[in-house]
């Protein structure tokens, strides 16, 4: 029994003049009484004892959130950029935001400053403790982005051209087997043309071996048709040569017989 109950019920069995003296017992809370008869009180204390224990532990179970909400500590920093190294001299700057990019220009050790200069040309102290000597998590995040953005970009872009270049191969693997079949084809074709045409290829070696004879054959026949034509002049100028030496004869003959003297013809 605990002394929360023991103390509930002391006062019961004192008045009963029994002492506080307690035990558990199957005949009620005070084992010098055995037939000891509890109050109404302490009777419905007893029974109402496990009720009220559930409604307490149903009280408190339902005071507890359903899921606890998880919170996180901002990244956000403000340092205040003062006149000297230490946290009594003013502020010149309510706060610079983390990330700021700022020119060292020397440093307080033992007073744990750095002096700095601001983009925009501000010089002050500002805690060591707050700076480091490369970009914050947050910057080297979003650069990490923006490369794996870009490499995102260049891999999609790859992907793209392979795309690409498989169409053209398989477009020029496509075009490559027609052409193949054309080959075929063709080669079949020229087969049974060179089958089929072989007396003609022989004959037009023949024509063409007949057709040079016949030019050969033309060209004689020309000059020979060259040489009557000039044998024909020829024989047409000794004939007018010998009309010409006759009529000269004749016309000499004529001037000779005029010039001879005349005779009496009955001399």
């Amino acid at each position: 029994m605990t002394a929360a109950a023991q103390a509930t019920l002391s006062p019961f069995c004192e008045e009963r003049g029994e002492a506080a003296n307690f035990g558990y017992s199957p005949s009620g809370f005070c084992p010098d009484m055995p037939n000891f008869i509890l109050p109404k009180e302490l009777l419905l204390m007893r029974m109402s004892l496990p009720a009220i224990s559930i409604l307490c532990c149903a009280l408190l179970l339902g005071s507890l959130p359903a899921s606890a909400a998880k919170r996180y500590i901002s990244d956000e920093l403000a340092v205040p950029l003062r006149r000297g190294p230490s946290t009594g001299h003013r502020i010149l700057h309510a706060g610079l935001p983390s990330g700021m990019e700022l020119e060292v220009l020397g440093e307080d050790s033992a007073a744990g400053f750095t002096q700095v200069r601001t983009p925009n040309g501000t010089e002050g102290w500002v805690p060591t403790q707050y700076l480091t000597a490369q970009p914050i998590a947050r910057d080297r995040l979003a650069a990490a982005n923006r490369r794996i953005e870009s490499l995102e970009a260049q891999l999609k872009s790859v992907r793209d051209s392979y795309k690409d270049a498989s169409g053209a191969r398989n477009e020029m693997a496509s075009r490559t087997a027609d052409l193949d079949k054309q080959v075929d084809r063709l080669q079949s074709e020229l087969a049974e043309v060179r089958s089929v045409s072989a007396a003609a290829i022989a004959h037009f070696e023949e024509n063409k071996q007949l057709k040079s004879s016949n030019e050969s054959l033309r060209a004689k026949v020309m000059a020979l048709n060259a040489q009557v034509e000039q044998l024909e002049r020829n024989t047409l100028l000794r004939w007018l040569l010998a009309g010409g030496a006759l009529v000269l004869i004749g016309l000499l003959l004529g001037a000779w017989l005029k010039s001879r003297p005349r005779r009496s013809q009955w001399a």
